[in-house]
């Protein structure tokens, strides 16, 4: 039987006295191509919308039912690291990037945040908590994890409609063999992420060829 997330966490804090909690959670480590997206909510405990869970256990559908109720219920920040911060500072920086800015956009200061993984970002300018699963375990950051996927999910479906063939609008720039093939057939894209070994692989093919 699944986890099913609660507000334990949350709870916890406030009665210890946080005027406020908030979750963050990012996705986008995985992909070959776009960015990495992180999103901060700060849930009002008297209006949770029903349903909440790990984003990847939802449908598409679910998930975008979730995320309208989420913005108009709930304080909600998105964030993003580009392809160029990728792959200069490395995916692990970027991301924790995305999340510093997703928190720093809430409308306030959050007393608390609670981030999924079990690192901390380390510019983060309030106390937190690393939650590992926590997707899994804790509301606030399930909220987050849905609202960063939907919002990246349209990033790359938008995205494949001004580079047709690599399949964005399916694989959101994971590297599915449809994906990995016309990378060799169709080349890198502005949007690929250079430092990542497939990508890095064919351009240095590329380049072989060349010299």
């Amino acid at each position: 039987m699944s986890q099913v997330p609660d507000f334990q966490l949350e709870a916890d804090l406030l009665a210890g006295g946080c005027l406020s909690v908030a979750g963050v959670d990012e996705v986008g480590r995985g992909p070959l191509a776009g960015p990495v997206t992180a999103a901060a909510v700060r849930l009002d405990p008297a209006r949770i919308p029903g349903g909440l869970q790990d984003s990847k256990r939802l449908t598409a559908a679910r998930r975008e039912a979730l995320f309208t109720a989420l913005l108009d219920c709930a304080d909600v920040s998105v964030a993003h690291a580009s392809i160029d911060e990728i792959d200069r500072l490395n995916i692990l920086r970027a991301a924790h990037l995305a999340m510093e800015r997703a928190v720093a956009g809430l409308p306030e200061t959050p007393a608390h945040v609670l981030v999924d993984g079990n690192m901390i970002p380390r510019g983060l300018t309030c106390a937190a908590t690393a939650v590992v699963k926590g997707d899994a375990r804790c509301l606030s950051i399930a909220a987050a994890s849905i609202v960063a996927k939907v919002t990246r999910d349209r990033i790359m479906v938008d995205l494949a409609q001004q580079f047709p063939g690599y399949g964005w609008e399916r694989n959101m720039g994971y590297p599915s063999a449809h994906h990995r093939a016309a990378l060799k057939t169709l080349g890198v894209t502005p949007y690929h992420r250079r430092s990542f070994a497939p990508v890095h692989n064919i351009l240095y093919q590329e380049k072989s060829i060349s010299d």
